[in-house]
């Protein structure tokens, strides 16, 4: 089998089965470990698949840029926003990823809702100015454009000053074995101090990136409330994320 071949198996097998084995998949194609993985860091290379432990998972749609992000899955997104939404309560102290998620989840917050917000995102800062009764704390530092969100060691320093009641973070994966997970380094540190400095954080995913991976770890199941995703109740990930306790919301979309 050519390695375009086996390239392309490789990728349907992540298509219709979530992940890959490279020790599986080895016995299947009579071909040595080394050669599956081989195959499986091109792919990576290529921004094709992400490489993990053993094998390799599909990789997020969402770590495309910010504009592109804004036209994926938008009806997804406002079911997972509006559910959120009913958790918060008026005079609480909320902390709002950046992300087109939360973007949608402050347009479904109600114009004279008193609240305080707590963000590293002037998207989240600006659609909020519209908002009379909700006061705005914006943390500085340096912009990570991808997101629109400030992060590093000012951002970080500033979030340990804060303690809010609800947390609403944004990922780019979400799968069991990986955990919550996004693209840079620096974005998932900034996101675990803003965790650390709530009571309640909630992980907002839609459909696009249940059952995928990327790079950095943000957070693992047992340290977040729940998860609001507009995935369906069959998925099997979800399935083995509840398995192991984890709270999760279940969206649905107007139509519903």
């Amino acid at each position: 089998m050519l390695a375009a071949q086996r390239h392309e198996y490789l990728l349907e097998k992540l298509r219709t089965e979530r992940k890959v084995v490279a020790k599986e998949v080895a016995a299947e194609l009579r071909l040595s470990e080394d050669s599956i993985r081989r195959d499986l860091r091109e792919l990576a290379a290529a921004g094709k698949c992400q490489r993990v432990y053993g094998g390799a998972l599909p990789i997020s749609a969402a770590i495309a840029d910010y504009e592109t992000r804004t036209e994926l899955n938008v009806v997804g997104k406002q079911s997972v926003a509006r559910a959120a939404a009913a958790l918060i309560e008026p005079g609480q102290t909320v902390i709002l990823d950046g992300g087109t998620t939360t973007l949608e989840l402050v347009r479904e917050l109600d114009r004279e809702l008193a609240l305080t917000v707590v963000t590293h995102s002037p998207t989240i800062a600006v659609a909020l100015l519209g908002h009379p009764n909700i006061e705005v704390f914006m943390l500085g530092g340096r912009l990570f454009k991808h997101s629109a969100v400030t992060c590093g060691a000012a951002a970080v320093e500033a979030a340990a000053q804060v303690n809010a009641d609800l947390f609403f973070v944004g990922v780019t994966g979400v799968h069991p074995e990986t955990g919550f997970t996004t693209d840079d380094a620096d974005e998932a540190a900034m996101k675990r101090t803003l965790a650390r400095h709530s009571a309640d954080t909630y992980v907002l995913a839609d459909a696009d990136k249940i059952g995928t991976a990327s790079r950095f770890v943000v957070l693992r199941a047992p340290e977040i409330a729940g998860l609001i995703t507009d995935a369906p109740r069959s998925s099997p990930t979800l399935g083995l994320l509840a398995e192991g306790g984890l709270s999760i919301t279940y969206a649905s979309t107007r139509q519903d």
